[in-house]
């Protein structure tokens, strides 16, 4: 802000003080005055009183700078802000921005936008933290070329204002490198000379005086924002990624044989097949005994019944082993190994919670809460009781060790190759143990990214958000109307929600086969796997049940599958001729293959008269590209309607056809005007996904005439 005020006790004086400080820039300009104030109770203030520029509403800033924005590697950072100052001066404004270990500064000048706001924009290259502020300044050149201007346009003397124009091009001569320093002291002796007034109005034209001006603009009593907000910049795979969870103790080939990470390594051309980039596997370490859960989730298991993963610890070990029929350590850092190779990275699940057998329990009770009765609590979500599972106690008086311990999993885990980790339910731990716990681990590997599973309220998963986590889960699986998803997509996108959250969407989980998904058959799970590929750049599936079209659940009004695989070991049969293997493998190459699809920056809703059917697409920057999506949100009827596109908006001419080229059928169309035809039939592909191609002129510029 112009002014900053550092108040200060005056019981050291019976007069308080104001000084002016010496801005930035200023040199012997800015003289220090101090003024007695006649009460004696007058707090001391500093007031920065011959800057004249106000610095406010700066945008992007989260919680008054209190936390970062977010961006992958690439991306820009577009800032806007009200900058304006006292009087009729030109103001100038600048963005400063640097790598947060950087001691210097970059600059980019600002423009001009409506109602005294600015805008201007950097690109993060590498990963880290980045830093931003914005300057502001009177303009005196600016203002002065401005109003020679027009005392010129009114034919009136400027003799004396050419005078003062060349005061103003040495002072900045004198500052400028060469050769902009030459360049601005023959301007200097041209504003002076003989014939100065003849060319006045050439003076006033001439472009390369004000760009060499602007350049070396001349910065007396500059405004700093008081603050320099930040900017967490991670590696690509943050912003765009596709996700493949499945059960390791399923993957074996052989019906009835308990999956290892072997049979997961062997699994994984079959995941690279798909297009998936990250394998995320449910918690990987031994399964406690006591309370096991059954099939079902049922309280009395039989004989051979598995468990629950998320049932933490045995005398086999904790968070820091695998199981046993799973393999040792030497099979799981083989698998990272050869996942990377096709270039896929394993995920593991992170989820602090322990069985009544994890070494914890003994070697640490204080880390859990005890009941009156002496026994430990275990979780509830009431009436759901837990029995399997102890929740850690954050309140222990030995929280400290507690924190470091948990802090050390994922250094364990990092150090055998792991980069990426699915947190569970992370809503039901201190906030500001994730603070902590994510600063450390990113300052000493900033590589390494978290996807929060929190299904809670949106002000609690937007805290976990700010707080570092890279990837959210969302609310998507239950959005199913036109209305629903337009809504939902658009308060995601266009918000300050986009600095700082980003949506990772699920049509399926382990814990979540929603009603559409159970009466909609293969038709919905098509649709719902474009609209969560296409929505958003980061989307997961969990498979194969979602392949295979899993929907059967354990109950009438359950979201629980029936045979879950929480609770069992499964046999899947990945050469089923009904699967949607090779559907979804086309949607993720079409993912990677248009760039446009990988962000959602440019994406827009448009209008369909049908509310069966949602219409989205997405541009390049420059309009090079646009990809657009129409998707049947009716798994059971053939839907058909009219389209209404904005031509101009992508720089498509009304007057002539333009080529459509659906990339999931190969399919290709002439289109006329803004509206266009569409149909869809659930029994075939309930969705088109388009490449809009600008001009047409005959048939043969189809490509199927070349």
């Amino acid at each position: 802000m112009g002014t900053i005020l550092k108040t200060t006790s005056s019981t050291e004086s019976n007069v308080a003080k104001i000084q002016t400080a010496t801005p930035e820039g200023t040199g012997e300009k800015a003289m220090q005055h101090t003024m007695a104030l006649s009460s004696s109770k007058q707090p001391s203030v500093t007031i920065n009183g011959q800057a004249r520029v106000v610095i406010e509403s700066v945008r992007p800033e989260i919680d008054s700078g209190r936390f970062p924005i977010k961006r992958t590697v690439g991306e820009k950072v577009v800032v806007q802000a009200k900058v304006f100052g006292d009087g009729h001066d030109a103001v100038a404004v600048v963005l400063r921005y640097r790598v947060s270990t950087d001691t210097a500064w970059q600059e980019v000048a600002m423009r001009p936008l409506a109602g005294d706001r600015w805008e201007g924009e950097f690109t993060v290259e590498r990963v880290g933290v980045y830093e931003y502020t914005i300057q502001g300044w009177v303009d005196r050149f600016s203002t002065w070329h401005r109003d020679f201007q027009k005392r010129v346009a009114a034919g009136q003397q400027t003799q004396v204002d050419l005078l003062v124009g060349a005061d103003l091009v040495e002072e900045a001569a004198e500052r400028a490198p060469e050769p902009d320093g030459d360049s601005l002291r023959q301007w200097g002796r041209r504003l002076r000379g003989d014939g100065a007034l003849g060319h006045a109005r050439q003076l006033c034209e001439d472009k390369e005086l004000v760009a060499l001006m602007q350049r070396h603009s001349l910065r007396d009593f500059p405004t700093t924002y008081d603050r320099d907000l930040r900017v967490t910049v991670e590696r690509k795979r943050a912003g765009f990624s596709a996700w493949y969870e499945m059960f390791p103790r399923s993957a074996s080939d052989e019906p009835g044989r308990h999956g290892t990470l072997k049979d997961v390594e062997a699994r994984l051309p079959y995941v690279a097949a798909m297009g998936f980039d990250v394998l995320y596997l449910p918690p990987i370490h031994p399964i406690g005994e006591s309370f096991r859960k059954g099939k079902n989730n049922g309280e009395q298991p039989e004989d051979g019944d598995v468990g629950s993963p998320w049932a933490i610890g045995s005398s086999a070990g904790g968070h820091k082993a695998t199981h046993p029929q799973l393999g040792g350590l030497e099979d799981f850092r083989s698998l990272v190994a050869a996942a990377e190779e096709l270039g896929i990275e394993i995920a593991l699940d992170i989820a602090f919670q322990c069985s009544p057998d994890h070494p914890y329990v003994k070697e640490y009770p204080e880390w859990f809460r005890l009941r009156p009765d002496g026994t430990i609590q275990y979780a509830e979500n009431p009436p759901k009781k837990y029995q399997d599972i102890y929740p850690f106690d954050f309140e222990s008086k030995d929280w400290w060790s507690l924190w470091n311990e948990l802090k050390g999993i994922f250094d364990f885990w990092i150090e055998q190759g792991v980069k990426v980790f699915r947190v569970d339910n992370p809503h039901t731990k201190p906030f500001a143990f994730w603070e902590w716990c994510i600063g450390e681990i990113k300052s000493a590997h900033p590589d390494v990214l978290f996807l929060s599973e929190a299904f809670t309220r949106p002000t609690i998963m937007h805290r976990l958000a700010k707080l570092g986590f890279t990837q959210s889960y969302t609310y998507f699986a239950w959005r199913n109307t036109k209305r629903e998803l337009t809504e939902y997509v658009t308060a995601l996108n266009c918000s300050e929600v986009r600095e700082f959250l980003r949506p990772n969407f699920w049509p399926n989980t382990p814990d979540i086969l929603t009603e559409y998904l159970q009466l909609g058959g293969r038709p919905a799970f098509m649709s719902r796997l474009v609209l969560a590929a296409l929505l958003s750049p980061n989307y997961g599936i969990y498979g194969p049940p979602f392949e295979h079209c899993w929907n059967a659940p354990r109950e009438p009004g359950s979201e629980e599958y029936l045979d879950s695989e929480k609770y069992q070991v499964h046999h899947h049969d990945l050469d089923r001729p009904d699967s949607l293997k090779d559907f979804i493998a086309r949607v993720n190459r079409l993912r990677r293959e248009h760039a446009a699809l990988q962000t959602n920056q440019n994406l827009r809703f448009h209008e369909v008269d049908n509310e069966e059917i949602i219409c989205f697409s997405k541009s390049s920057e420059d309009r090079s590209q646009i990809v657009l999506a129409v998707v049947s949100l009716d798994p059971h009827h053939r839907q058909s309607g009219w389209v209404e596109l904005p031509l101009e908006d992508f720089g498509l001419d009304t007057d002539r056809p333009c080529q459509v080229h659906d990339l999931l059928s190969d399919a290709r169309f002439l289109w006329h005007g803004r509206r266009n035809y569409v149909e869809l039939n659930p029994e075939i592909v309930p969705a088109h996904v388009f490449q809009v191609r600008r001009r047409v002129r005959t048939e043969h510029d189809f490509e199927y005439y070349l």
